[in-house]
């Protein structure tokens, strides 16, 4: 009669009938509780069902009653596994092998078991056990391949692949498990036609849609990882990781806000996620929805106190509306994380309120050595090329409407075209605007390589034996220093982007001049230092000024008073260097301080600050931003220009000295806080530079208080702007050429870099 039953059972559990198949073997056990094969069959339906501790339970019984059974120890080892018992699953399948030696599955099942306990050495011989026993065991093959990749051992990895799909060409899992071997040895184009064929063969893989979503985000085709991302959230909406790569492929499509639902979507999935808490900080704080960031910012701290960046994007989101609070100790905690080897911020935000050179080096080192690691091996190292002109290439994400060719535009043009050979690689966005129009006429070569990876583009300079590479971003937003990481080129400089020190072995030269980098500040700088003449930063002499005009009442200043001003961005203004401003508009009555409008949330609080220094809100006034020409014109509205400390006006002195409005600058301690002292000793105005902040206020009133005296200072600046060197862009034009050419005579001599002076 059991038998009948037992037949009964089964036909009901193979035709998946569960629920009834299940109590067939119930009843039969009820009737004999030592019934092995009832136990065992009862044991898997339960494994199917995904009921594990019913079935550890059952099959428990079932070893008992056999503890010689294969397939009794087999599926007790797999229930014990699924309930993280992997020692007592490992154990069961020591068993297993110790009866059957030359049993090849329950050698790969047991080598699966160590892997997955983290033992791969261990793992890695029982598979080797298998496949003595049945070389043509294709599932073997593969899963040493996976426990090679774990160790990375990846010539053996690729080899035992191959092998696997050689026996078994549909083997979809081999076929998703090369593309991951070849990805993680960065040959992404070889790694994309193996998921390809993957999913060909499983369209509804989610875990292999995610992988060559990732794949084809690193190879920059945003569009299409997005379409991978989206058809894995279809498939599986509550993937985190599908979530996560679809916000970064958006991201990088500049649709950031829906680049913040997706990560909001990941935090849904998982509330902890401690990228999707950073990545969605960051976008914020791109959007200027500060509040937000500094929110996100807080919660990732809240987690993980040394989350990379988190503390620096959290000041960095508070600096820019102004919000002081907690700023001293924010800025130990940053120093006390970079003292100790930790990456708390990025060395573009430590500029703002850091004075301590040694600080940045140390920060500019760490992002240097992330970028590092990330390199394939360097593409060039001391190659020479001969040329009939030297190869200049200049690279920037900033190629557009922006700060940077505002000031560089005038030197791409004036390029001694006989000499030099310019390439101009572009990999920002495209605004088609007046300035990119002159900027794709103004080189020999431009290249737009937005789309582009890092070593894609250090490939392109290779390509084209670039002599020497300018980079003109450092640090600064959307920087991708990766490329120069490649080393594609003999020569690497920086200049003009990053007001400080790269901390890379990959960059040879920084220039600069006397006033920003004195000689003894070279120890705090990894590159060699090339000192130019007069001044290091370059001017467009093309710069035009709006002929409209703008009167006080137009821009919202009083009638009548004296005008200080500061366009610096918000972020710049600390609360040592606001400090003094209110003391001088104490002291200068009916004065106003004429600042830039930025966040709504900075204007509120510089107010409320304003007002806890004893003066009146309404003497702070905001401009609206507007085009650059525009703002130029109505800026000779403002009496005298105000710098901020440690970092300082750049080109925004420089726009300051072209319209005509003295700027008024305390020289700093770093790079970055003596740009505006380089500039007024190119323009012949040393005596705007003050060396203490009770020098700078006194500055400050004597010049609003003595009409004459201001009057005179405004009369120099008109004459030397066209007789200083400042805005002569033909002869920085040389300087950087006589740099250029000196750095190459050093390399085609064999020489190491090494810092020099342009004379």
């Amino acid at each position: 009669m059991s038998d009948a039953r037992l037949s009964e059972a089964q036909a009901l559990h193979g035709a998946g009938k569960l629920a009834e198949a299940a109590k067939a073997y119930n009843q039969i056990l009820q009737s004999n509780p030592k019934h092995f094969d009832a136990l065992l069959l009862l044991g898997v339906l339960h494994l199917q069902s995904g009921q594990f501790e019913d079935a550890e339970r059952v099959l428990g019984a079932a070893v008992a009653l056999d503890p010689n059974s294969l397939n009794a120890l087999s599926m007790h080892a797999t229930a014990l596994h699924q309930l993280q018992r992997r020692e007592q699953a490992i154990a069961s399948l020591d068993r297993v092998v110790a009866l059957r030696p030359d049993h090849a599955i329950s050698w790969n099942n047991r080598a699966n078991m160590l892997l997955e306990s983290g033992r791969p050495s261990e793992a890695l011989q029982s598979y080797d056990r298998a496949i003595v026993l049945d070389a043509d065991y294709a599932e073997a093959w593969h899963n040493r391949a996976v426990a090679r990749i774990q160790m990375r051992n990846y010539s053996a990895a690729e080899a035992d692949l191959d092998r696997a799909l050689q026996l078994k060409p549909d083997y979809a899992d081999a076929l998703e498990h090369r593309g991951l071997l070849l990805a993680l040895q960065g040959r992404h184009q070889e790694a994309l036609p193996s998921y390809d064929a993957a999913l060909e063969l499983q369209p509804s893989n989610v875990e292999a849609l995610i992988s060559r979503g990732g794949l084809l985000a690193t190879l920059q085709r945003h569009a299409d990882a997005l379409a991978d991302f989206d058809r894995a959230i279809s498939l599986k909406r509550n993937n985190a990781a599908a979530w996560r790569g679809r916000a970064t492929a958006l991201a990088q499509l500049n649709h950031d806000g829906d680049a913040i639902e997706s990560f909001t979507e990941v935090l849904r999935i998982t509330p902890r996620d401690c990228v999707a808490l950073y990545n969605r900080a960051s976008l914020y704080s791109r959007l200027e929805r500060y509040e937000e960031a500094i929110r996100d910012a807080v919660s990732l701290l809240g987690i993980d106190p040394d989350y990379p960046l988190a503390r620096g994007l959290s000041m960095h989101a508070r600096l820019h509306i102004c919000d002081w609070r907690s700023l001293a100790e924010a800025r130990q905690q940053i120093e006390a994380a970079l003292g100790a080897g930790k990456r708390a911020i990025y060395p573009f935000g430590l500029l703002a309120f850091s004075d301590s050179l040694a600080e940045q080096l140390q920060c500019a080192r760490l992002a240097a050595r992330e970028a590092s690691s990330a390199a394939p091996a360097p593409l060039i190292r001391r190659a020479s090329y001969r040329h009939e002109r030297i190869r200049i290439a200049y690279l920037s994400g900033d190629f557009y409407t922006h700060a940077i060719p505002f000031l560089i535009a005038g030197v791409f043009e004036h390029h001694d075209r006989e000499h030099f050979e310019t390439f101009g690689i572009a990999y920002g966005p495209n605004d088609k605007s007046e300035m990119r129009a002159r900027l794709e006429k103004a080189f020999t070569q431009f290249i737009d390589a937005r789309d582009a990876t890092d070593t894609a583009i250090a490939a392109t300079l290779r390509e084209r034996e670039a002599d020497i590479v300018v980079d003109l971003k450092g640090y600064t937003g959307g920087a991708r220093h990766g490329i120069l990481a490649c080393r594609p080129a003999p020569v690497q400089v920086h200049y003009l982007g990053y007001p400080g020190t790269m901390g890379a072995d990959y960059v040879d030269y920084l220039i600069a001049d006397r006033t920003v980098i004195p000689e003894e500040h070279r120890q705090f700088y990894t590159e060699q230092i090339v000192y130019l003449p007069d001044m290091y930063q370059c001017n467009d002499s093309r710069r035009r000024i709006g002929e409209r005009a703008v009167d006080r009442t137009a821009a919202g200043l009083p009638e009548k008073g004296f005008v200080f001003c500061c366009f610096n961005g918000n972020h710049k203004i600390l609360p040592e260097t606001f400090r003094s401003w209110m003391s001088i508009l104490s002291k200068v009555k009916g004065s106003v301080l004429w600042l830039l409008e930025g966040h709504p949330s900075a204007a509120a609080n510089l107010r409320r600050e304003a007002e806890a220094n004893g003066v009146a809100a309404e003497r702070l006034i905001f401009a609206k931003r507007m085009a650059l020409e525009d703002h130029l014109s109505r800026l000779n509205l403002a009496d005298l220009v105000l710098d901020t400390l440690p970092y300082g006006a750049h080109t925004t002195a420089s726009d300051a000295l072209w319209a005509g409005v003295p700027v008024l600058t305390r020289i700093g301690t770093t790079f970055a806080g003596r740009v505006a002292a380089s500039l007024l000793g190119a323009i012949g105005l040393p005596e705007l530079v003050t060396h203490s902040s009770a020098q700078y206020e006194s500055l400050a009133c004597d010049l609003a208080q003595d009409g004459s005296r201001l009057a005179a200072m405004k009369t120099k600046l008109a004459r030397n702007r066209d007789t200083m060197p400042l805005f002569d862009t033909a002869k920085i034009t040389r300087n950087l050429e006589a740099a250029y050419s000196e750095m190459w005579a050093r390399h085609q001599r064999g020489e190491s870099p090494a810092s020099f002076a342009v004379t």
